[in-house]
């Protein structure tokens, strides 16, 4: 190295860029050493997934067929209260028929 006195404009010009280089070599990205068993773990990687995602699906599959027979359920018991309180309905209307018909027969008597 040079001492400050006996420098020129070009020495202290050189060792800036120097010093420029040096910094941004710093900065550089290293080469990475690879991984021989990087690609086995990511084909790995990728089986597992593959089998998680089959899995959420056969879940998915089971839940929808659940919720279609629970609505299937669901339709048949409304259709069967349906018809029960048509049922219902009809046995009152034909007491009250019976009654008024009870009503007019004792009336006449």
């Amino acid at each position: 190295m040079l001492s400050p006195k006996n420098t020129n404009f070009s020495d202290r010009l050189s060792t800036a860029a120097a010093a420029k280089q040096a910094m941004l070599a710093k900065f550089k990205p290293k080469p990475a050493v690879t991984d021989p068993l990087l690609e086995l773990r990511k084909a790995e990687q990728a089986a597992e997934l593959e089998r998680l995602r089959a899995e959420r699906a056969i879940v998915r599959e089971e839940k929808r067929q659940r919720a279609a027979e629970a609505a299937e359920i669901k339709a048949e018991e409304d259709a069967i209260t349906a018809d029960a309180r048509e049922l219902a309905l009809r046995a009152a209307q034909k007491a009250a028929r019976d009654a008024r018909y009870a009503a007019r027969k004792q009336r006449r008597k």
